[in-house]
């Protein structure tokens, strides 16, 4: 798939700005009216954001409910077994000798000829590292026990047997032309496959998350399987590959079987286990600003974001509107005093406040648009609320004081600012000199001084700045010593086909998006979901549409994990590797397409209950079964808000963060693509950290969405200014650049592939040194070589000679003549 075959229906998407593509459900029918009233005084959502979600919430989300009659089936077939090889007794009080050989049985019996008694056995040890939950009773015995079991699977080899299993269920290409040929696809064409892959991801999801109480020997287990999978051992490439290798094959419609839910979350699980966490890439960044000798972080950006509060959010379109309808109508009074939850967080005193009153006062014609928040003068008989207490003094020393984020100021805007003083006072520049002050006034100085206290170096600028002197350099600098991390040796593995990986992961995303239309040519993602007789009775259909939802959000949730894990890993790895990843996503559309992914009503997607708690692994296997009712199913779990989806809102926030930052041709497209709006309502949610990623992406845009736009938003803008880093000499919230033209940035990414091409060629491209390798200049040796000649070229020898030897005159007087 091209990237321009996803361009159209995103874009066509785009321009509806209103929520016209709503969720079907219980949310699709509300009034709009009093849920924007509604969201204006919700309460903070108690998010915390990790990694991952709890572990028996990640376990849970690898089955699908219409999997759950398997989980007899999977218990019956090790009770059968259990009973004809071992002596009698239960699976928890048999020593663990004895179970070992019994592990050891199972793995000679998975290597039988026989499908059907390969795919028994697999079940059998799909029901232990289930956690034997027949035998346990309650919750978290299941989990101890699926612990105890994933690592004496692992200890015994079975994760290597497995994964042949898995390359032969890969290369069935009886399977793939069968199920091509289907026309519908059901959890009945997957079998195999789901059962295998079950079985590394519980394998590889409770083998990576340690505990306080791991024994010695496990947490040996663990470094090794973390080494294991990060290497090239399987097929000379990290295991990682072989699953993008199946990403690719199912988007390409060549297997249309695969369970892309499961494939997906054991890619996401396998990258985050042999990679690592936000946390540890943290700590990774840290010793390596100590290795280069650069100075600290100013501090830790995740504490930073925790510790933020949410604000409330900006009045909603409607409300701006009924405003302006009753101030046009001449009736207006003094403001009320309403009860908000202020987005001014962290100063008291709203530092565009006075601008604002200026600007008013200019215009007076202007005023119209208001300030976004404020309420009716005239609505004061329904919504006024008494004056809230004054704060005591205690209270306000509780606020957090000043800026959460200490500013920053990059080396090239430094040379900007001398540069443009040098002009304007000098009138010549001194190119790169950022130290030579002569000739400029005292407060050029004081400002020079000021920049370079809070001049920050990048890891990306090092690696910028040492790239361009191994270009230039060659001979003199020598090799480039590359260390073998297991974010290079996936790199190495992913760049023949990133393109293809990238484009794979969008069209996933795209089918699994709530906004997306069902087409008819668009890729099946519901295979391992659907099940072989289709539902009869309402209640069935409820469960199935329950089902189909939560698989669709598992998917998103997996591969926004999966996109945002890749970006930041590759970009501490080399900013090149991340640039040339981002480029893909960019010109495959990831921008439009985030868009439209968030141009829905967000509150009624983070707060979808999707799930049904009694249905879930391992509640379903421990506590028997009540009867499930359509009430049941409505009212759907008692949280807040959906852990997964929120998640999922702030990875791809974030994501969309890494691909504009510093990018103006990007920048753009999010102005192009009226961007600003649909960011707004996603400001409804009262989470500081989506917040956060959502004021990011306004404040670059800012400077070319125009005054009134920043007039008729100041509380953003004052967010903005309270909860994003300041760039010291950054005009964001007073520059105007409305005319700019984005064909004027194509060549910004031309440049960038440019270098990209160039470091590819120089780090990886193995005959790239020809012009610089040593020439052999004895005879005796240039003619000993042996020479690779093609398979065909013993039968047009003759003719070879003839043409090149015996018709060409030679001029053999020529070699007597002195040259």
């Amino acid at each position: 798939m091209q990237a321009e075959d996803m361009e159209v229906p995103l874009i066509n998407n785009l321009n509806n700005n209103g929520d016209r593509q709503r969720p079907k459900g219980r949310d699709a029918f509300k009034d709009p009216q009093k849920e924007s009233e509604s969201s204006m005084e919700s309460p903070g959502l108690d998010f915390e954001y990790g990694d991952t979600d709890a572990v028996a919430a990640e376990l849970s989300e690898l089955y699908s409910y219409t999997e759950e009659p398997e989980f007899a089936l999977n218990r019956d077939y090790f009770e059968e077994d259990f009973r004809s090889h071992a002596q009698g007794g239960r699976w928890v009080e048999l020593p663990g000798e004895e179970q070992r050989a019994y592990v050891m049985r199972l793995l000679d019996a998975l290597e039988v000829t026989d499908r059907d008694e390969r795919l028994k056995v697999a079940r059998v040890i799909l029901h232990l590292a289930q956690g034997v939950f027949d035998e346990c009773d309650t919750e978290a015995d299941v989990l101890r026990w699926c612990r105890r079991n994933v690592f004496l699977l692992y200890d015994m080899g079975i994760f290597t047997a497995l994964l042949e299993l898995l390359s032969m269920e890969i290369d069935n290409n009886q399977a793939c032309s069968s199920a091509a040929r289907k026309p519908a696809i059901s959890l009945a064409d997957s079998t195999e496959l789901r059962v295998l892959l079950s079985i590394m991801y519980l394998m590889v999801e409770t083998i990576r998350v340690q505990t306080e109480d791991d024994r010695p020997e496990w947490r040996a287990a663990r470094e090794a399987f973390k080494a294991e999978l990060g290497s090239p051992l399987y097929n000379g490439e990290p295991f990682a590959l072989l699953l993008f290798t199946m990403v690719t094959k199912f988007c390409s419609m060549n297997a249309p079987h695969f369970p892309m839910k499961k494939v997906l979350l054991l890619l996401w699980k396998t990258l985050l286990f042999t990679l690592g966490g936000f946390g540890e890439l943290q700590e990774m960044k840290v010793r390596g600003r100590e290795r280069l000798s650069l100075p600290p972080l100013p501090e830790d950006s995740i504490k930073v974001v925790k510790a933020m509060r949410a604000a409330s959010p900006p009045a909603s379109a409607m409300e701006l509107i009924e405003q302006q309808q009753q101030q046009k109508r001449g009736r207006r009074s003094r403001r009320p005093l309403v009860k908000q939850d202020s987005l001014d967080t962290y100063n008291e005193r709203d530092p565009f406040k006075n601008d604002d009153a200026r600007d008013e006062e200019e215009d007076p014609d202007d005023t119209d648009s208001g300030i976004e928040g404020e309420v009716d003068p005239l609505d004061r008989d329904v919504i006024i609320q008494p004056p809230p207490p004054l704060r005591t003094p205690t209270e306000r020393v509780n606020l957090p004081k000043g800026l959460p984020w200490a500013p920053k100021v990059r080396e090239k805007d430094i040379e900007h600012f001398l540069e443009t003083s040098r002009n304007k006072f000098i009138g010549f520049t001194l190119g790169n000199d950022i130290d030579t002050l002569v000739g400029l006034p005292r407060p050029i100085h004081e400002s020079v001084k000021t920049l370079k206290q809070h001049k920050y170096v990048s890891l990306a600028e090092v690696q910028i700045k040492r790239e361009e002197d191994l270009q230039q350099c060659p001979l003199t600098l020598g090799e480039e010593e590359v260390e073998e991390t297991p974010a290079e040796m996936l790199y190495l593995g992913m760049l023949p086909n990133l393109s293809q990986y990238v484009i794979a992961l969008l069209k996933l995303l795209l089918a699994a998006a709530p906004t997306s239309k069902a087409k008819t040519d668009s890729i099946n993602i519901l295979a391992d979901v659907l099940p072989e007789e289709m539902p009869i009775t309402v209640l069935q259909s409820m469960k199935l549409g329950i089902d189909v939802n939560r698989h669709k959000e598992i998917i998103v949730k997996a591969i926004s994990a999966l996109l945002l894990l890749l970006l930041k890993h590759f970009k501490f790895n080399h900013v090149y590797q991340f640039e040339i990843v981002s480029q893909h996503l960019v010109f495959a559309n990831c921008i439009p397409l985030i868009l439209k992914f968030f141009n829905q009503n967000i509150m009624s997607y983070i707060s979808a209950k999707n799930s049904v708690c009694v249905l879930d692994f391992p509640h379903c296997v421990v506590h028997e079964m009540p009867e499930l009712t359509a009430e049941s199913l409505e009212a759907g779990d008692t949280y807040q808000f959906c852990w997964r989806n929120l998640f999922s809102c702030i990875n791809l926030l974030r994501t969309l963060n890494k691909l504009t930052k510093w990018k103006h041709s990007r920048t753009m497209m999010l102005v192009v693509f009226k961007s600003a709006p649909i960011l707004k309502r996603a400001l409804k949610v009262k989470q500081a950290m989506m917040q956060l990623y959502v004021l990011k992406l306004l404040k670059i845009q800012t400077k070319y969405l125009g005054r009134q736009w920043r007039k008729s938003n100041m509380k953003t803008m004052s967010a903005i200014y309270q909860k994003v880093r300041h760039r010291l000499n950054d005009d964001w919230a007073y520059g105007n650049d409305i005319d700019a033209r984005p064909w004027d940035f194509q060549a910004e990414e031309c440049a960038l592939r440019e270098n990209i091409e160039r470091f590819n060629s120089r780090r990886y491209d193995k005959n790239r040194n020809g012009d610089f390798a040593p020439v052999d200049n004895c005879l005796q040796s240039v003619l000993g070589q042996r020479v690779e000649l093609p398979e065909d070229f013993h039968y047009s020898y003759e003719m070879w000679l003839e043409r090149e030897v015996f018709s060409q005159p030679i001029q053999w007087e020529g070699l007597l003549q002195d040259p």
